[in-house]
């Protein structure tokens, strides 16, 4: 009966360990997240999983391409937003003639397909702060809308795309200013 019993307690003690483990992962290294908007179409569609890093952003700030899962300001929301990077602490961002420009030098965006992008006036990113745009900027709530995103309010950069499984897709930072 003895045996019995402290077989039943280590079984206990490696689940409550794992999920110990499972919830600290999830809380402070990694995260999987469900996209819930079309504003990142045609790289990412609603109902995919992608996978969260949690690390990366304590250890180097954001680089302009990133693809980020943030809290919007001024929204009240039950789910962070997920956008791309476009204009870092320090620089002006506008688009003028149907480009994004950084700086004033306009920005190769590989992933935007098919919009013609309209005007919008220079903005500052102050210190501390992001531009963040969807790659569907057709629909996409953003910068644009609600302005520059602090990098306190980061949940993480999403790494890659799961679910489903014909959609695998790497989300490396894909902009760059023209040369």
């Amino acid at each position: 009966m003895k045996k019995a019993v402290r077989e039943v307690v280590d079984w206990v003690v490696i689940v409550v360990v794992a999920l110990g483990i499972s919830q600290a992962l999830r809380r402070w290294v990694v995260q999987p997240y469900r996209i819930q908007m079309s504003s990142m179409e045609t790289t990412l569609y609603p109902d995919d999983l992608v996978m969260v890093d949690k690390v990366s952003y304590r250890l180097h700030e954001p680089h302009r391409g990133d693809v980020i899962i943030f809290w919007p300001p001024g929204i009240t929301t039950d789910d962070p937003y997920i956008k791309r990077v476009i204009g870092l602490p320090g620089e002006t961002v506008e688009a003028r003639n149907g480009m994004v420009y950084v700086d004033g030098v306009p920005l190769n965006e590989p992933y935007v397909h098919g919009y013609v992008m309209p005007d919008f006036p220079a903005t500052s990113v102050p210190q501390g702060q992001l531009f963040l745009m969807g790659d569907n900027r057709a629909v996409s709530v953003d910068s644009r809308s609600f302005g520059t995103v602090s990098t306190s309010s980061i949940v993480g950069r999403a790494v890659f795309a799961y679910w489903p499984l014909n959609h695998l897709v790497m989300l490396k930072a894909q902009t760059s200013l023209a040369q």
